[in-house]
């Protein structure tokens, strides 16, 4: 069952609140569901990859000054084409978390390592992920076109 504790959750959320029937939104765009790829809740299938800390602790300034500036231009590769679709860093933290992708048009999780794979940082092993399937809203991607009109200076 995909999507069953989602559905459960929906059911007892309707039922609490005497909603006993599926609601139509006013606002349906069918055209714009069908190219987000969006089910009837609007939502679909992603992977959630968390960044961690590699087990590489070189102190090669040279190497990790330039796998980092390729992990950068790797990420503006992979949104380019649609695949990254949320992507930043995250604060300090005692799991060595360091980062997080949000990974769309995406086939399988064996897809999304070798993906994964193409990015400087995790061939030299600065970085290492986690990647777990994820149910979200379809309407991500969307804020993209918005967010290259907001940044005044480029990473």
């Amino acid at each position: 069952m995909k999507y069953g504790l989602f559905l459960i959750i929906s059911m007892v959320i309707s039922t609490t609140f005497g909603q006993t029937e599926n609601q139509s939104n006013p606002n349906y765009d069918k055209a714009l569901a069908e190219k987000l790829g969006a089910d009837d809740y609007g939502m679909k299938s992603l992977f959630l990859v968390i960044l961690t800390s590699g087990d590489n602790k070189t102190d090669d300034k040279s190497l990790i000054g330039e796998s980092f500036r390729g992990h950068l231009e790797n990420i503006n590769r992979l949104v380019e084409e649609g695949k990254i679709i949320v992507a930043g860093p995250l604060g300090k933290n005692d799991n060595n978390y360091r980062g997080i992708f949000i990974l769309d048009k995406i086939g399988s999780i064996e897809e999304a390592e070798e993906l994964l794979k193409t990015d400087p940082a995790i061939k030299n092993r600065l970085l290492d992920y986690e990647i777990y399937n994820w149910y979200g809203s379809a309407a991500l991607s969307e804020y993209l076109p918005a967010s290259d009109k907001i940044w005044k200076l480029k990473p």
